[in-house]
């Protein structure tokens, strides 16, 4: 790439930053500093990557004009990732740029110090609404969790943004809107994963709860995002900085990844297709706190491992345990603890816009929805038989079931072989009778589900 190229990305990149369009400005001029390197023999992508480190090694060897146009990009980049909230690294930025410049520039130097003060400055209250994501594998028990929490007697007016993978929803029937969280306020999204094929659709929703709140003159206390459980969490906070109007009127509070203490270890050592992200791992890596849920369900030796093989993915997240997602408030809420820092150490292509996050596609979700009511000695045994022989292949099963003889909703979910079910709330006397059922897993069989529960129908 000739030096004109790498200069018109420059220029534009400039541009995006006195339009504080940061999350583009930061594609250009990633780019722009990638192809200047390049041209200097770094085919590592150590400019961008390590600023020290890249001048430390090619500085010498530049002359004084490329020199002013490598203090260019840094400081021009140090602006952007200042921006966007990366107070350390827009510091690294903004000392590699010392560096190159002639003399000692009194502006660049209170950039650095402010970016340094900031880094090191405990974070203020929120002036943006505070969003949660609530992510970790299937049946973990995200929704469970995200009840506890519209119930909980907090006094904050919370907005609700639901993603299901699959084509049957069955989380809308199981959220319970609390005292401070209305049925407008709560967006439900099951036509594709929110890390991917529907992101758009989030910020649409993010969009929407904004408005609607400047609207009604209700304010939003906090907004949560219960992701599916084969979601990428990286997507979904780069949601945050990608979009404008989202970046200025919302900011990520922190990830919360709920983690199956007795299914865990199995997930994370899921050997996966090539060029496929294990879930398990990215929502454990990505996470600010983790819920070890299902304590109950396993031994103290066997918790103590669980904990040891989450740090060694997440050295320094807080894990607290627990059963049936009963935690403090204030561990989850308002915690003020994503860090864009911490994220790009982790992962420096973070805020790369064509990153893609690729399912495995063995992973497969069949619903069924069908008017009716069951009988409950049938569904049990089939259940029962389905969960023992197919029970490793399936990972997350969940219904909501009209039980003849029975005035209220049958509500279950099954983890693998572990099966959990209850009466709920009365059917409704004008409410049609329906049975809605989702399977997520391997090896499905679309024929052999829906045969075997049909004839659990009452004729």
């Amino acid at each position: 790439m000739g030096g004109c190229e790498w200069e018109g990305q420059l220029r534009s990149a400039e541009d995006a930053l006195k339009e504080s369009k940061f999350f583009d400005g930061v594609q250009l001029i990633n780019a722009c500093m990638e192809a200047y390197g390049k041209d200097q023999g770094d085919e590592e992508g150590k400019i961008v990557k390590d600023p020290e480190g890249f001048t430390n090694e090619f500085a010498g060897k530049l002359s004084a004009e490329q020199k002013e146009s490598l203090r260019r990009m840094f400081e021009v980049r140090g602006d952007i990732i200042m921006g966007l909230g990366a107070h350390k690294r827009a510091a690294a930025d903004y000392a590699a740029a010392q560096v190159l410049a002639t003399g000692a520039p009194a502006e660049l130097a209170e950039k650095h110090k402010i970016a340094e003060d900031a880094a090191k400055a405990p974070k203020k209250a929120a002036e943006k609404i505070p969003v949660t994501v609530i992510t970790g594998f299937l049946g973990s028990g995200k929704t469970t969790l995200l009840n506890r929490i519209l119930k909980d007697q907090h006094g904050k007016r919370i907005a609700v943004i639901e993603n299901e993978f699959g084509e049957v929803g069955i989380d809308d029937a199981l959220i319970e809107a609390g005292p401070m969280t209305t049925d407008e306020n709560i967006i439900e999204m099951n036509n594709g994963c929110i890390c991917c094929t529907v992101r758009g659709d989030l910020i649409a929703g993010l969009k929407k709860i904004v408005k609607n709140s400047q609207t009604t003159g209700k304010p939003i206390d906090a907004v949560i995002i219960e992701t599916t459980g084969l979601a990428d969490p990286a997507p979904v906070a780069q949601t945050f900085f990608a979009d404008d109007f989202v970046q200025q009127k919302l900011a990520l509070d922190g990830i919360l990844t709920v983690v199956d203490a007795k299914h865990l270890i199995v997930h994370l050592d899921e050997e996966k297709p090539e060029g496929v992200e294990n879930e398990s791992v990215e929502q454990v890596a990505f996470a600010d706190r983790i819920l070890l849920n299902k304590t109950d369900l396993v031994s103290e030796e066997e918790l103590v491992e669980v904990e040891r093989r989450i740090h060694m993915i997440n050295e320094a997240v807080q894990i607290r345990r627990c059963k049936y997602g009963e935690v403090d408030m204030d561990f989850i809420l308002g915690i003020q603890a994503f860090s864009l820092d911490k994220i790009l150490e982790m992962d420096d292509a973070f805020l790369a816009d064509d990153a893609e996050h690729q399912h495995d596609d063995r992973v497969t979700s069949i619903g069924i929805n069908c008017k009716g009511e069951v009988d409950q000695t049938r569904l049990n045994d089939w259940l029962g038989w389905l969960l023992k022989e197919r029970g490793v292949d399936i990972f997350r099963t969940k219904g909501v079931l009209a039980v003849q003889g029975m005035p209220q909703k049958f509500v279950f979910q099954a983890v693998h072989m572990a099966f959990s079910g209850a009466p709920q709330k009365e059917w409704a006397p004008d409410e049609e009778r329906i049975c809605k059922l989702t399977f997520i897993g391997k090896k499905l069989d679309k024929e052999e589900l829906e045969g075997g529960f049909k004839k659990c129908l009452v004729a």
